[in-house]
């Protein structure tokens, strides 16, 4: 499994209730490896995956340490040291009050300037699965670079996945122009609001009918669509129709809701790679999931 996508420093703060303004508010802070990207080929080696790469570009301050952070965690790391810019980092604010509700200060860095110089057909060879970052179609040098891979794995006849990453950002890109430039993607893997914006991009009206409703209209532009619901589990829809619905695990303690649906995408795409069925994968996808929210930071107990 070849995953291409961001690589950050996360800095945690977790505060109790809301923020003071203009003055402190006491918080646990700590600063660990991060990034969309990198967390879900975190999560799929630790969930089982075998063999897994992650190809991503660093600043020269902290290219060791994340690419000793990787190692750990079973992933094969393919980092490009940025001679210009640092690596991104972004500030994570978790209100542990209210049940790890999160707010990002991002500051992309070296992660906005990968491009098509940084990839190669080649990083191909022996790869069942691509699965790219959706941070990658935010920056022009990242959609030429996506354009590149997806050509080179469907003629390869590799399967490719894409998680879309921010809601954020999907709004200020457009949610047609994400749909375009996402054109040949087999698998895409939203969240409920990533999912709800999307459908009304694709004609959908904003997925009228809730996650079922975003789930069957963006199924008729993927072969396969899987959207995390929270606390209410996933559902994986093709051909115009929800097949399956998996519950969340009950009784979960968050800490830090951070890297949750990283968890879920790198399990799911993992379990696929691996063979395991549509449902089974998002049983996993959960369970994978529970774990992380009751860990601080995007990336498994064991990697971080």
């Amino acid at each position: 499994m070849l995953v291409v996508g961001d690589v950050v420093t996360d800095v945690v703060a977790r505060h109790h209730g809301p923020l003071a303004a203009g003055t402190d508010t006491q918080a646990a802070i700590r600063t660990v490896p991060g990034g969309a990207g990198a967390n879900v080929a975190c999560w799929a080696a630790y969930r089982g995956c075998p063999d897994v790469t992650l190809l991503g570009r660093v600043g020269a301050e902290s290219a060791r340490w994340h690419e000793e952070a990787l190692v750990r965690a079973g992933v094969r790391p393919r980092l490009v040291v940025d001679p210009d810019a640092p690596t991104g980092s972004v500030v994570c604010l978790v209100d542990s009050a209210d049940g790890g509700e999160r707010t990002f200060l991002t500051d992309s860095g070296a992660c906005l300037r990968i491009g098509p110089e940084n990839w190669s057909a080649g990083l191909l060879d022996g790869v069942g699965w691509l699965h790219l970052s959706g941070y990658l179609f935010f920056s022009a040098t990242g959609r030429e670079l996506v354009a590149a891979a997806v050509r080179d794995a469907r003629a390869r006849g590799v399967p490719v996945s894409v998680d879309p990453a921010s809601a954020g950002f999907l709004r200020e890109l457009g949610a047609e122009r994400f749909l375009e430039l996402a054109e040949g993607v087999d698998v895409l893997l939203p969240s409920r609001d990533e999912a709800v914006l999307l459908a009304g991009g694709a004609g959908g009206g904003g997925g009228g009918g809730g996650v079922d409703g975003a789930a069957a209209e963006l199924s008729g532009r993927f072969s396969v669509v899987v959207v995390k619901a929270g606390a209410e589990g996933a559902c994986v829809a093709w051909g115009g129709v929800v097949r399956e619905w998996v519950k969340a695990a009950a009784g979960v303690v968050v800490r830090d809701a951070t890297g949750a649906g990283d968890a879920f995408v790198g399990a799911v795409v993992g379990a696929r790679v691996r063979g395991t069925s549509w449902r089974g994968a998002l049983e996993d996808g959960c369970g994978a999931g529970a774990v992380a929210v009751g860990v601080v930071g995007g990336r498994p107990p064991s990697g971080s």
